[in-house]
């Protein structure tokens, strides 16, 4: 078994980046919503016995949903993977439920399947989001503290890079379809299922490196009951521990700004903007490629300065983003030049932000076995931060019927995370 901090391990972790990251970027934030919103668009969709007249406010709120079952599920399952020391088999679950479930949005095919396209986009999206919880309980159990910046960097970096050669593959598949024979539709819903296969393929060179029960726990036959003790150990903990209690206070205001931006960015271009597809596509594989050097150049000014000074640099430059996205409009002249040039400021804070925050976090966790458990509280609380995001971009969109006045409100939650932060003191490892 490779031991902590070997090279072969961290970049055997990271490589998880390089799999899971085209969900993140061809179905959350680039082809599916693109597709999503042609389908639906000027119609009525019906859905749970209700008719709704804006699709993109059902869209955001299924979303909202599948982060409220994470919220709930991962506490509980993190108490259970660290008491059982199985992080690897949860992790290896809801890798395989999120590919199957990418996979499944090839039968969203017109109007009458929406309900398709949403059950399996809140399934994805559970999938997607409670694998991470575990993946990112690995960082203190296969990099030291000093390593640990570079590593989170690296699974970002890797998977930026990995995520932009399938959507380069996807468009084309996507722009040219006459080539391969088939209809702009089919080619998205077969894009669909290559992100499914991609993300469950590469996925196993990170599964057979990583160790399963790192200290060698061996639970009791009450396990389910043990770890729920687990969990309320670790909840007095964190609780208690007012150094971590402020710094997921910060990461929940700055993940209410960052989540719903990457979640809702194309729809906004596309809805409010009115920009066409391949401009939305061009901003997003260009906030990709920007966003692997900013991830690379964050990380090294998080070791000059501290992660705290970088992480206030970052949210600093998200509030610019807000006001200025909120300044754009469909008869500004030249508007698509504007918004990539937004897209390249975001780019660069956005890798830079996320990775952060996860080794900050993991720096200021104590001495512990808890891991898994520790990181559902970070992932509790980025969820319950989308939850409260998307929500409040779709009641906004639905009262204002304009977008512009939502994305202007997420500057105040990056504006308070700011403040927050600012009120931290240094610790041993996090300057």
């Amino acid at each position: 078994m490779l031991q902590k901090g070997d090279k072969k391990l961290i970049n055997s972790w990271a490589f998880y980046d390089w799999a899971n990251s085209v969900y993140s970027l061809v179905i959350a934030t680039a082809v599916f919503p693109l597709y999503y919103s042609a389908v639906t668009k000027d119609q009525v969709v019906n859905f749970l016995w209700m008719e709704w007249e804006h699709p993109d406010t059902l869209y955001s709120y299924a979303l909202s949903f599948s982060f409220l079952v994470v919220a709930f599920i991962s506490p509980i399952l993190s108490g259970i993977a660290d008491y059982t020391g199985s992080k690897k088999k949860f992790m290896q679950f809801f890798c395989t439920l999120g590919s199957l479930s990418v996979m499944s949005l090839y039968f969203f095919d017109s109007i009458d399947t929406v309900w398709i396209g949403i059950v399996f986009t809140v399934l994805a999206s559970i999938g997607f989001w409670a694998s991470l919880v575990f993946y990112n309980a690995y960082l203190p159990e296969i990099a030291h503290p000093e390593q640990q910046d570079r590593a989170s960097a690296r699974g970002f970096i890797f998977g930026y890079v990995g995520s932009v050669i399938l959507l380069i593959i996807n468009l084309i598949l996507i722009q040219m379809p006459d080539l391969f024979g088939l209809t702009s539709g089919t080619a998205s819903r077969i894009s669909f299922v290559m992100v499914g296969l991609w993300w469950l393929g590469f996925a196993q060179i990170t599964f057979r490196k990583l160790p399963n029960n790192v200290h060698n726990r061996k639970p009791e036959k009450d396990y389910i009951w043990k770890g729920f003790k687990e969990l309320k150990v670790v909840a007095q903990q964190v609780v208690k521990d007012p150094t971590l209690k402020r710094f997921l206070i910060s990461f929940f205001l700055l993940s209410v700004g960052v989540q719903t931006i990457i979640l809702l960015a194309t729809i906004f271009g596309s809805s409010e903007l009115g920009l066409a597809a391949i401009d939305l596509i061009i901003t997003v594989l260009l906030i990709q490629i920007v966003a692997i050097f900013g991830a690379f150049l964050f990380s090294r000014i998080s070791e000059m300065k501290g992660n705290f000074f970088a992480l206030k640099v970052t949210i600093f430059i998200w509030l610019i983003v807000c006001f200025c996205a909120f300044l754009l409009h469909k008869e500004l002249p030249n508007v698509a030049i504007y918004f990539y040039a937004l897209g390249g400021i975001l780019g660069l804070v956005l890798g830079a932000i996320q990775s952060l925050a996860r080794s900050t976090y993991s720096k200021l966790l104590p001495e512990t076995q808890d891991h898994a458990t520790y990181f559902s509280f970070y992932d509790v609380t980025e969820k319950i931060a989308i939850v409260l995001g998307t929500l409040v971009y779709g009641l906004l969109y639905s009262i204002t019927d304009s977008m512009q006045w939502s994305v202007l409100s997420l500057a105040l939650f990056f504006l308070a995370a700011f403040v927050v932060l600012s009120t931290m003191k240094k610790t041993k490892y996090v300057q």
